[in-house]
């Protein structure tokens, strides 16, 4: 469904260029998650805004690369035809809720807007649809719901809100940037099981962008390590989370708490994503990498196809055998 192919993304800042992805390509099939894991800086929303349209040109820009979407490469689009695409084909739930949702403007409406734009359909209609889809998101008194304003609401049932305006026109492609990142552990496990929910009753595919591999590891088919703005692992969900290959990865791993061991300090990794602004020659991982070799420094590494486990490092070469 979704094809990202060799996607470059900088941004102009004073005189000089910030290089915020970096060649990354990824895949997408019809009715599977798959999420993209990093730290903050990583590239993951840069790429999110791009698949969906919304990266703001300038300061942005994006310089290389193809993003196809059922067949059709949505760069080379007319803002008339992606507009016809975004919010109906393609949705997308944001990160910061209270940014997105309009204080001024009821519940009700603010759901019913797509249908508006991309149905034409009836006022009295779109805004009996959204009591059906506030509904369908399990949110309490839909009825009453509809004619509250954001500020009435707590941060999950805000969510549930964005969910339903993003679910409105059934799209094939569900775009979430960090959806649980500001709920407590409760309210995220109930969003999580919401949107699988929703998934296998639509059969839509989902990009699911998170810094939280615990939380990925719950919703995802497959996962997509990304640091830099370049892709370093991909694979399966049980690939990444039982034999991950990367040493970056393996940082990530190692820094998830663990109910069974105590430990008098959680395990960090040095250091913090630089910004890239100019093109790196080596591995953007060397400087905090605790596996690092020369070669490394000096030379960007190839994907390597390990099993159907991609995998961009040095460490499995040529010598990876031995």
């Amino acid at each position: 469904m979704l094809n990202v192919k060799d996607l470059n993304v900088r941004f102009k800042v004073n005189k000089n260029y910030v290089y915020a992805v970096n060649g990354i390509s990824l895949d997408i099939n019809k009715g599977e998650t798959v999420s993209i894991i990093g730290e903050s800086g990583s590239g993951k929303s840069v790429t999110a805004y791009s698949i969906s349209g919304l990266l703001p040109i300038p300061p942005g820009e994006i310089t290389k690369g193809e993003i196809n979407f059922e067949k059709a490469n949505l760069l080379e689009l007319s803002n008339k035809k992606l507009n016809k695409i975004r919010g109906n084909d393609i949705s997308i739930i944001f990160q910061n809720i209270d940014e997105v949702l309009n204080p001024n403007i009821t519940i009700g409406y603010q759901i019913a807007e797509p249908l508006l734009i991309h149905k034409s359909m009836k006022r009295e209609t779109a805004l009996e649809k959204s009591m059906e889809m506030l509904k369908k998101v399990d949110m309490p008194n839909p009825n009453e719901t509809i004619n509250f304003y954001p500020n009435q609401l707590s941060g999950g049932m805000k969510q549930r809100v964005m969910i339903a305006m993003a679910l409105i026109n059934n799209p094939k492609l569900l775009i979430a940037d960090e959806p649980t990142t500001a709920l407590d552990v409760t309210v995220q496990a109930e969003i999580l099981e919401l949107l699988r929910k929703i998934k296998q009753e639509y059969n839509m595919s989902i990009l699911f962008i998170t810094h939280d591999l615990g939380v990925a590891h719950e919703i995802s088919d497959k996962i997509a390590i990304m640091y830099a703005g370049e892709i370093l692992e991909k694979g399966t969900t049980e690939n990444i989370t039982q034999n991950p290959l990367h040493p970056y990865t393996k940082d990530l791993i190692k820094c998830i708490p663990r109910i069974n061991k105590s430990e008098k300090r959680l395990y960090s990794i040095n250091g913090s994503v630089s910004q890239i602004n100019s093109p790196i020659l080596g591995c953007c991982f060397y400087e905090r990498c605790s596996s690092k070799m020369d070669i490394c420094k000096k030379k960007k590494p190839e994907v390597q196809n390990i099993n159907n486990h991609l995998i961009k490092c040095h460490l499995y070469g040529d010598n990876y055998e031995r």
